[in-house]
C-alpha cells in the first residue's frame, strides 16, 4: 500500500531508450486538438452573442471521422504512462508522493490560472470600455479548452488512488471503472437521472489514464493481440452507436440528443480500446518513420511547445477571427449559413492564419514553459516529461 507522501517502490524501470513514439503520439494528439479546433469551429450569432457549433450537423456521414480524430482518451492514456513513469523518476530522487503531485498540480494550475484570469480581466475592461454585451461570451469560448486542463489536475490529485488500485488490483481496476462508467449511463439514459452522468467525468477519463499504467504491457502483448484489440474496440463502438441509444459522433453536435463528450459515455470507453490497438498495430511503421531525421525535428518541437500551444491556440483563434472580421467585415452582422464549398477551401487558410496569430502569444508568454521542457530534454529513459511533470 502506499501512504500519503510516502516513496512507495515503483515498478521496474523501464529501458534505457526513450520511446519516442510515446512523445509522438502526445504530439499528434495535440496537434489534432489544435487544428480540429481552428479549421472546423463555426460560429453562430444570436442575440446573447456568440456559440461554436461544427461542420458536422451539417454534414451527413462525416461523424465517422470522430472515431479518429476524437483523439482524448489516446491523449489521457498516454497521460497516465507518462505519469508513472515521471514518479518513477521522482522515486528515484526519494520525492514523496504527496510533494510530486503538489509539484504537477501547480505546474499546471498556474499558467491555466494565469491564462483564464487575464481573459477575465481582459473581456471586463472591454465590456465597460465599448458596452460590448457579449464580451462574456466570448470570454467563456476562449477559455473553454481549459475544461481538459481541469479533468488532468482531477486525475493529478488522483495519483495516490490510481497508483494504489493498480498495484492493489492491477486489470480489475481498469474492469471495475469500465463497469461503474456503464452503471453510471444506465442510471442516466433509462432511469433519468441525468446529474448522475458527471460521475463519468472522472471515471471515463479515470479508465483511461489508469490503461496507461499497462502501457508497457501492451507494448509487449504479440502482434495478434493489437489486432485483436483494435477489432474489439470497433466492434464494440459499431454495436453501441447503431443501437440507438447513443450518437455516432465521438464530439458533440447540436440536433442530437445527448453528446458522447459532455458529459463522457461508455461510447469513449469502446473509443479508447479501439484506439489503443489502433496505434499499437501501426507502431512498427511509426517507430520506422520516427527514425528520420526531420519526424524527430517536429516531434521534438511540437512536445517542447505543447503546454503553451494548447493554453494559447484559442487566443490567437480569436486574434485571427477578429482581423479577418476588421479587414473583410462580417462578425456580429454576418450570416450563418451551413458550410460550402469557399467555406471548406479556405480551411487552410483558418488553420494557417491562427496559427500565425498564436505564435507571436506563444513567444511573448510561453517561452517560460516551453524554456521548462527544454531543460527537461537531457537523455533520460522513457519518454520525454509532459507539460505537467516539473521533475
Amino acid at each position: 500500500m502506499i501512504e500519503d507522501g510516502g516513496t512507495a517502490a515503483p515498478p521496474a524501470a523501464s529501458g534505457p531508450r526513450r520511446d519516442k513514439y510515446v512523445d509522438w503520439l502526445r504530439a499528434f494528439s495535440l496537434l489534432v486538438v489544435v487544428v480540429w479546433h481552428w479549421a472546423f469551429t463555426i460560429l453562430e450569432w444570436g442575440p446573447a452573442g456568440p456559440s461554436p457549433t461544427s461542420p458536422l450537423g451539417f454534414t451527413s456521414g462525416l461523424w465517422i471521422l470522430t472515431w479518429l480524430l476524437q483523439v482524448l482518451p489516446l491523449f489521457f492514456y498516454v497521460g497516465g504512462h507518462v505519469h508513472l513513469l515521471s514518479w518513477n523518476r521522482a522515486c528515484e530522487r526519494g520525492v514523496g508522493l504527496g510533494t510530486f503531485v503538489w509539484r504537477r498540480i501547480r505546474s499546471l494550475a498556474v499558467p491555466a490560472l494565469a491564462l483564464a484570469g487575464t481573459w477575465a480581466v481582459l473581456g471586463a475592461i472591454v465590456a465597460q470600455a465599448f458596452g460590448v454585451r457579449w464580451m462574456d461570451r466570448v470570454v467563456l469560448l476562449v477559455i473553454s479548452p481549459l475544461w481538459f486542463i481541469g479533468v488532468y489536475l482531477v486525475l493529478i490529485a488522483l495519483l495516490p488512488v490510481a497508483l494504489w488500485l493498480h498495484r492493489r488490483f492491477d486489470v480489475l481496476a481498469l474492469i471495475w471503472l469500465a463497469g461503474a462508467a456503464l452503471v453510471v449511463d444506465v442510471l442516466r439514459l433509462r432511469y433519468g437521472y441525468e446529474a448522475v452522468g458527471w460521475l463519468n467525468m472522472v471515471i471515463v477519463w479515470g479508465l483511461a489514464h489508469q490503461a496507461g499504467f499497462f502501457y508497457d504491457r501492451v507494448v509487449a502483448l504479440p502482434r495478434r493481440f493489437d489486432v485483436a484489440i483494435l477489432w474489439t474496440g470497433l466492434f464494440a463502438l459499431f454495436g453501441l452507436v447503431y443501437s440507438g441509444i447513443y450518437p455516432g459522433s465521438m464530439v458533440g453536435v447540436p440536433g442530437d440528443k445527448l453528446s458522447n463528450m459532455a458529459p463522457p459515455t461508455f461510447v469513449i470507453v469502446a473509443l479508447l480500446v479501439f484506439q489503443i490497438g489502433l496505434v499499437e498495430v501501426v507502431r512498427p511503421t511509426m517507430e520506422h518513420l520516427l527514425e528520420r531525421p526531420g519526424w524527430q525535428r517536429v516531434n521534438e518541437t511540437v512536445n517542447r511547445f505543447a503546454l503553451p500551444l494548447f493554453l494559447f491556440h484559442t487566443t490567437g483563434m480569436a486574434i485571427w477571427v477578429a482581423l479577418t472580421w476588421w479587414l473583410f467585415g462580417g462578425g456580429p452582422a454576418g450570416r450563418v449559413t451551413p458550410p460550402d464549398l469557399f467555406w471548406w477551401l479556405e480551411r487552410p487558410l483558418a488553420v494557417g492564419g491562427a496559427l500565425v496569430c498564436t505564435l507571436p502569444v506563444i513567444m511573448l508568454f510561453g517561452r517560460r514553459w516551453a524554456g521548462s521542457r527544454r531543460r527537461e530534454e537531457a537523455p533520460k529513459p522513457g519518454p520525454a516529461p509532459d507539460p505537467a511533470d516539473p521533475a
